[in-house]
């Protein structure tokens, strides 16, 4: 039987000309909190056509240019709006250089509005705060990407992205999940050339080192850089303290010093000598 009250899925339009073959969507593009007006705003095209292809005569032509143009200028009349405009354009490209998900989009654009509700972006700059959400919503979502990855992409300080971040987490009161060290390992290893299975073994120390309680206090991201280099030394694909630093943004001395903790502190676990040739400590 069929259904009095089917609903039809079918296109609500029919495509002519160059359109023939076009995917005729029921319902248009969804809606998103990264367009500034939610992509729930309608255009005046540009063609001076009526719906029966016959071409408008002069008055309704004069009148068609003057919607066209309020039309344009309607979506950033006051200063709001072209903030949001010009913020929401930096994260889409911020997002779209660092290849990360729709949905830390939304949730970088969803904290950089609630800023501009709340004053912040005053006497700061909109490229700035919009760093910083999009960091920020990096931590939230555990993205693993990294301060100097987005001051990289915009040409800015690390130093001013993590001032702004610190201004957004005291006058928003948000509150971000601690960093897994785990997450970073795959990006490291990648960038140095090192195998999955190195990558596997640096990802099991990180583990031991959270059940044991020694990863508490230290930074992911040297955390990570040392547990791969201690996993290329266990699984004989040795890189570079300096190669590892480098791929992982940090100094070789805190490659080296948490090398040479995770040594001492889970030498027995792993089947290694707890004191190591020096050899094996400083960078090659």
């Amino acid at each position: 039987m069929v259904s009095e009250r089917a609903v039809d899925q079918g296109p609500e339009w029919r495509s002519f000309g160059d359109d023939k073959g076009a995917d005729r969507i029921r319902t248009g593009s969804p809606t998103s909190i990264t367009y500034k007006d939610m992509g729930l705003s309608t255009m005046v095209g540009r063609s001076n056509r009526d719906a029966s292809g016959k071409p408008f005569a002069s008055p309704m032509r004069n009148t068609m240019e003057r919607l066209r143009k309020w039309d344009n200028r309607a979506p950033a009349f006051g200063s709001t709006e072209k903030n949001l405009s010009v913020a929401l354009r930096e994260l889409d490209k911020m997002g779209d250089k660092l290849g990360v998900s729709q949905a830390v989009k939304e949730r970088a654009a969803y904290i950089y509005r609630k800023a501009l509700e709340r004053g912040l972006l005053r006497g700061r700059s909109i490229i700035g705060i919009a760093a910083a959400s999009l960091y920020a919503a990096f931590r939230d979502t555990e993205t693993p990407r990294t301060l100097k990855d987005i001051a990289a992409v915009e040409n800015l300080s690390k130093k001013a992205v993590a001032r702004d971040y610190r201004i957004l987490l005291r006058e928003m009161n948000l509150s971000m999940p601690v960093a897994d060290a785990a997450k970073n390992v795959t990006r490291i290893a990648s960038r140095v050339g090192l195998s999955e299975r190195v990558a596997r073994k640096a990802i099991e120390i990180i583990r031991i080192t959270e059940e044991r309680e020694i990863s508490a206090g230290k930074a992911p991201m040297g955390l990570a850089a040392s547990a791969l280099y201690l996993a290329g030394v266990i699984e004989g694909e040795v890189k570079t303290q300096k190669e590892i630093a480098q791929a992982a943004g940090v100094t070789e001395v805190t490659v080296r010093n948490r090398y040479k903790g995770l040594r001492t502190d889970l030498g027995k676990i792993l089947g290694l000598d707890a004191n190591p040739p020096e050899s094996q400590i400083i960078a090659r």
